[in-house]
């Protein structure tokens, strides 16, 4: 069986995250509540999600991120099957570089 990531404590944490205004605090929150590894981890799968939404090769990935084939793959994965998070993410984050951009 497996686990249901919707809980109350769950709703909290990102009800928690949404509240966050910087960059600045976003670290002062994280280190706090993540380990330097999973933070890097996570970052490190965002960061392999961009590269794939560019259509960079395994190879390109594996050696500007560090990450594993294996990660790499779950990654596409996430992008091809999943609730399409990454890719909601990814344009907005380009929707407001471009807004930025036309200042």
């Amino acid at each position: 069986m497996g686990k249901n990531l919707h809980t109350e404590a769950v709703d909290e944490l990102f009800k928690a995250i949404l509240t966050l205004r910087t960059v600045e605090e976003c670290y002062i929150f994280f280190e706090d509540a993540c380990t330097i590894n999973e933070l890097l981890s996570f970052s490190q799968r965002f960061e392999v999600a961009r590269m794939l939404r560019d259509k960079k090769t395994y190879l390109d990935i594996s050696r500007k991120t560090g990450a594993s084939t294996a990660t790499i793959s779950r990654v596409n994965r996430s992008l091809a099957y999943g609730n399409d998070g990454y890719e909601m993410v990814l344009t907005r984050m380009k929707e407001q570089e471009e807004a930025e951009n036309e200042k």
